[in-house]
């Protein structure tokens, strides 16, 4: 089966996110950076990755300007891996998607949950509208072109070619 691409999915921010984010061992990366690891050998051991993975994933990471590569030893010389603010404003995302996953499980299931770390009560994280403070994940939110958005973008949410 052959991969479709379509035009507009050069503009689309979901398609443009995925492609920097939606590898499964990147996000498990990120997942880690957010907990506090931040060398290659700490990666390594609690994901049990390849080192030719690892450095593949790592540095696509850096140069898309999530991570960023510090030296932290001389000799011999080391590195280690830190999340940039552009890589810390994805954490909403992974703990959506931690939510969204642990949403379809029995509690006794769950593997990981997200508490408060003052409290350590299970928090349930949802997705509100700055201004108005209301959930957006109803019927009552849509998706509509941007100022910039292509022409086939225009015409995927023009109502009328809908039909």
């Amino acid at each position: 089966m052959r991969n479709q691409f379509r035009f507009e999915d050069l503009s689309c921010p979901l398609s443009t996110t995925v492609q920097h984010v939606g590898e499964w061992w990147t996000l498990l990366i990120l997942h880690d950076a957010f907990d506090g690891f931040t060398r290659f050998d700490e990666f390594q051991r609690n994901l049990g990755i390849s080192s030719s993975m690892l450095t593949t994933r790592l540095r696509t990471l850096v140069d898309d300007g999530l991570l960023e590569r510090r030296r932290y030893q001389d000799r011999p010389t080391r590195y280690e891996y830190v999340l940039t603010d552009l890589g810390r404003s994805l954490r909403p995302v992974i703990v959506a998607l931690a939510a969204w996953g642990n949403a379809r499980l029995a509690p006794a299931d769950r593997t990981m949950i997200l508490v408060d770390a003052e409290t350590g009560t299970e928090v349930e994280p949802v997705l509100v509208d700055r201004a108005s403070g209301r959930r957006i994940d109803g019927p009552e939110h849509v998706f509509t072109s941007g100022p910039a958005a292509s022409e086939a973008m225009r015409r995927r949410y023009d109502p009328a070619e809908r039909g």
